[in-house]
């Protein structure tokens, strides 16, 4: 008898065991990733969010939270417009985020409503992966006019 106490008491623990394995698994099925396109210039945010096939789940602009144009830049604004998009794609069950950050080509940097988009989206609860800057770089582009010699005044 005692001997067989021990067997039931080891079959016992494989079975939690393998039951801790399938929560597990279950967790990792459970985090929907997507990637978070932000569009940052000095005049407006873009918060752009779609799953890794590229389907849109959400889309909020600064003129959806403010009607003031000088106010769609500001950091404030793009904490909410990404606060929104977050909310949108939480029903939608992403839960992490590839954040993919773009300002206008050719200009000095991001927007001022870069960092406080992302810093929101984290706060909304969703898992920041990575990070990127996808900014196009301009590289020579088409010949100025003016002639070899430029604009004669």
């Amino acid at each position: 008898m005692p001997g067989s106490e021990q067997q039931t008491a080891t079959e016992l623990r494989r079975l939690e065991e393998k039951e801790k394995k399938e929560e597990r698994s279950d967790r990792k099925r459970e985090d929907n990733q997507g990637i978070a396109y932000i569009f940052t210039s000095f005049n407006n945010t873009i918060v752009h969010i779609t799953d890794l096939s590229g389907q849109t789940i959400s889309r909020v602009s600064g003129g959806q939270i403010t009607k003031h144009d000088r106010l769609k830049a500001n950091p404030t604004v793009a904490m909410f417009v990404a606060k929104k998009a977050a909310e949108t794609a939480k029903e939608a069950g992403v839960t992490s985020l590839y954040v993919r950050i773009r300002a206008k080509t050719g200009s000095t940097g991001v927007g001022p409503g870069a960092h406080a988009a992302v810093k929101s989206l984290s706060r909304e609860g969703m898992r920041v992966i990575s990070i990127v800057d996808t900014s196009r770089v301009p590289r020579g582009g088409p010949k100025k006019k003016g002639g070899r010699r430029g604009r004669r005044v």
